[in-house]
């Protein structure tokens, strides 16, 4: 399934998401498993007002999901995971377009 961008995301604001280097690197980290926004801090070596930002900057794209989990203890803490998708980008005579495919549809 392919379509334009991700969540109404314009081509130049998908590429100024991945042009930030605290971004990719969030994002590299949910991909890797999923994870909070505290292990993301951690594991990335930024403040947890940084890593936040960026996963709510990737949900809102369409490129994280999150689920809360209820802990045996009764504390609560949101899991972050990437979506598996990919983009092809093109070059026309309109400019560059980025295309979004689904490669996993199985995961929600």
């Amino acid at each position: 399934m392919d379509s334009d961008v991700s969540n109404n995301l314009t081509t130049p604001e998908l590429l100024d998401l991945f042009g930030d280097e605290y971004t990719r690197t969030v994002l590299r980290l949910v991909a890797e498993q999923p994870r909070s926004g505290r292990e993301v801090a951690e594991a990335a070596d930024i403040s947890r007002a940084t890593a936040y930002r960026r996963l709510n900057d990737l949900r809102d794209a369409g490129l994280v999901r999150s689920e809360m989990q209820i802990q045996t203890d009764g504390h609560h803490r949101e899991q972050f995971e990437a979506v598996d998708v990919s983009f092809a980008i093109a070059l026309d005579e309109n400019g560059l377009e980025a295309r979004r495919r689904e490669t996993d549809s199985s995961r929600r």
